[in-house]
Formats: C-alpha cells, sequence, structure tokens
C-alpha cells in the first residue's frame, strides 16, 4: 500500500478527451489548427500594439496583455493534450502536473482580474471622456497590469498548495485532459468538504466579484450611452464594449460552471468538455472578437503589410 501511494504521489495518467483512436487523430487534427489560431492571432495583436503608434492607447494595452495570457494559457495546455492524443503513453509526472495546474490556474485568475480592468477602462472612456488621458496615464495602466500578474501568480500559490494537500484515493487516474483542480480534485478521498467549501469561496471571489463590477460598470455605461443625442456615437459607444461583453461571457460563464459547483453534482466527463472553452476556445476567439470589427486594429495590419512588403522588394532589389 505504501509503494501504492507513493506512485500515486509521483505521477498521474491523464484520461484525455476520448480513447477511440480515429475520434483521437480527428481530435489532434482540430486542436493543432485551433492552437496555430491562437498563436498567429494572439502574437499578431502583441506585434500590432507594440509597433503601430495609434494604437498606444491603455485599451489596446490592456488588450495586448489578455494576449499575452491567452498564450501563457494555452501554450500550458494544448501542447500536452496533442501529445497525449497520439501517444499510448499519458502519464504525467507529479512536479509537471503541479506545474501545468500553477501556469494555467494564474493565467485565468489574472485573465479575470484583467477583463475587470477593460470594463473599467471602457467605463472611464465613455462616462469620463474629458478626463480619461489623466485617470487612465501610463503609469495608473502600468500599475494596473502589473497588478492583475501579481494577484494571479500569487493567489495560484495557495490554491495549488490547498489541492495537492488533499489526500489521494487509491488510483491515479484523471478524467480529463490537463491537470486542472477540478480534475485532481476527483481523486481526493475521505472527507474533503472543507477543501470543496475553500474553494468554493475562493471561486466567489474571483469569478463574482469582477463579474459583479463588470456589470456595474456596463450598466453605468449604458445610462450613459442612452444620452448620446447621435446614433452614430452611441453605435460606436456600443461597439468599443460589445467586443468585451462577449468574452466575457464566454470566459466567466464556463468558468463558473467549472469551478462553482460541488463535486457531488458533477457528470463524468464534463468538466473537461467545460474545460475546452475557456482553456482552448476562449483563446481563439479573443483576437478574433477583438479585431473582426475594429478599424484601428485593421488599419495597423494593413500598414503592417504593406511595410514587410516594401522590406521584402527592398531586399530583392539589393540582392
Amino acid at each position: 500500500m505504501l509503494l501504492k501511494n507513493e506512485t500515486i504521489q509521483r505521477e498521474f495518467i491523464l484520461l484525455g478527451l476520448s480513447n477511440n483512436p480515429k475520434t483521437q487523430v480527428a481530435l489532434f487534427i482540430l486542436f493543432t489548427s485551433v492552437y496555430t489560431i491562437i498563436l498567429i492571432g494572439n502574437f499578431l495583436i502583441i506585434v500590432l500594439v507594440l509597433t503601430d503608434a495609434n494604437l498606444h492607447t491603455p485599451m489596446y494595452f490592456f488588450l495586448s496583455n489578455l494576449s499575452f495570457l491567452d498564450l501563457c494559457y494555452s501554450t500550458s495546455t494544448i501542447p500536452r493534450m496533442l501529445r497525449d492524443l497520439l501517444s499510448a503513453n499519458k502519464v504525467i509526472s507529479y512536479g509537471e502536473c503541479v506545474a501545468q495546474m500553477y501556469i494555467s490556474l494564474s493565467s485565468g485568475v489574472s485573465e479575470c482580474v484583467l477583463l475587470a480592468v477593460m470594463a473599467y477602462d471602457r467605463y472611464v472612456a465613455i462616462c469620463y471622456p474629458l478626463h480619461y488621458t489623466t485617470i487612465m496615464s501610463k503609469k495608473v495602466c502600468i500599475r494596473l497590469a502589473v497588478g492583475t500578474w501579481i494577484f494571479g501568480f500569487l493567489q495560484s500559490i495557495f490554491g495549488v498548495m490547498v489541492i495537492f494537500k488533499v489526500d489521494l484515493c487509491g488510483h491515479n487516474k484523471i478524467n480529463h485532459f490537463l491537470c486542472e483542480v477540478p480534475g485532481v480534485l476527483s481523486l481526493g478521498c475521505g472527507n474533503i468538504i472543507f477543501v470543496e467549501l475553500l474553494i468554493y469561496i475562493i471561486g466567489i471571489i474571483i469569478l463574482l466579484t469582477p463579474v459583479t463590477f463588470i456589470a456595474t460598470s456596463y450598466v453605468n455605461i449604458i445610462l450613459n450611452i442612452s444620452k448620446i443625442a447621435s446614433s452614430s456615437g452611441r453605435r460606436k459607444a456600443f461597439s468599443t464594449c460589445g467586443s468585451h461583453m462577449m468574452v466575457v461571457v464566454i470566459f466567466y460563464g464556463t468558468a463558473m460552471a467549472s469551478y462553482m459547483k460541488p463535486r457531488s453534482s458533477s457528470l463524468p466527463g464534463t468538466d473537461k468538455v467545460i474545460a475546452v472553452f475557456y482553456a482552448i476556445v476562449t483563446p481563439m476567439l479573443n483576437p478574433i472578437i477583438y479585431t473582426l470589427k475594429n478599424n484601428d486594429v485593421k488599419a495597423a495590419f494593413l500598414k503592417l503589410i504593406k511595410i514587410n512588403k516594401f522590406f521584402y522588394y527592398y531586399c530583392v532589389w539589393k540582392l
């Protein structure tokens, strides 16, 4: 029994999304394509914000931070999942499991706070346009961004420590495609009601607090937009907020469904299906949602293409 417990503490087995070989190949092709879109889309936003002077505003500064968080989040989970889809050996070491949980959890928590900061930025821009540059100064934006990262990475240390202090039962198979809180907690045996309650309370603080703040911000934003006389002005104001609200609904909705429910109410396999949305789908949709109707980003992208095209022809001419 001692040997068995030592083995459980040393490694885990991720069961993944499917056991069917054909389904695994199809999922590998699908998620490889999705991961490629995530890398290109989010990396492109970061490059555009850094290189284009027209995008050197608080809104795009926070958007570039969101893209970097999405890159961290997806890279901590998807490459490992892709490897497991084509491998018979789905064993993950204890240390790798802890590292994966910490990186994904800290990135997710930071994103929760960052989305609230982005809502505050839109609130100030629409409700206090004359004081916007003063309130959202460069120093304030940097402090807010750094604060979200510090909070996420410090809070996650506590969360990971709590989860891995749980006594594990007589098996080490996690019915998930990544080492995540619900999956590892499902291995817990004995009376873990206190741990579940603690996670539930943390979930309320981390998820409901920013959601409440975001909802309050948007109520005030809608009230102020309704006072705008011109219909074009109202449409422009709504367009700047619509993308953010769509991301908020997808991200917070799926995260709440996963973290703010008791283990007893979970159906087998539901946690990993929900996790696909906030760990894979959301990082893919974020760059698409934020750039699809954004003329500033489109203009910056076209400018970047022209510069690269000019540089290419210049190099060819020199050769």
